[in-house]
């Protein structure tokens, strides 16, 4: 199937899309400085570079977009049907370098979160999300993974 637009606006397009300081990303560092909590961002000091850098817990959040990093069994993890080799070969290396930076970080014991871009499209979907890493943050866990909100109220 051929792609709907040009190549050159497909590329102005792609080149447009975010990997920081995205819509989702400050939407939760919003609500949780608003929670009181102070963090570090995108670091080079520390592997993967993530998101959100909480020292005085000792953990990191990476905020996933559905899409990018392949959030299973989400309605906004599709592929895009032209040269579905490419994308597969993307997609499979970003979730192979996905889970190699979280083992790496786990190793260095630092305690990681996943938080998926579905669990921060609406304001209550943002304030839920943000209790639940408030949770975590002071829990002994070493490890969260958030996409439904819903499934981790108390």
């Amino acid at each position: 199937m051929a792609d709907i637009v040009d190549q050159q606006t497909r590329s102005r397009m792609m080149s447009g899309i975010r990997g920081k300081n995205t819509k989702p990303e400050l939407a939760l560092r919003r609500a949780l400085h608003a929670h009181g909590f102070r963090f570090r961002l995108h670091s080079g000091n520390v592997h993967g570079r993530p998101d959100l850098i909480l020292p005085k817990y000792h953990a990191v959040v990476f905020v996933h977009g559905c899409f990018w990093h392949r959030h299973e069994g989400c309605r906004y993890t599709t592929t895009p049907t032209t040269r579905p080799d490419f994308w597969q070969a993307k997609f499979e290396a970003n979730i192979v370098r996905d889970r190699a930076v979280r083992m790496i970080l786990l190793e260095e014991e630092w305690r990681v979160a996943i938080v998926w871009e579905c669990a921060l499209r609406k304001e209550e979907q943002v304030e839920a999300c943000t209790e639940c890493l408030s949770i975590w943050l002071r829990s002994d866990q070493p490890q969260i993974e958030i996409g439904d909100v819903d499934a981790y109220r108390p």
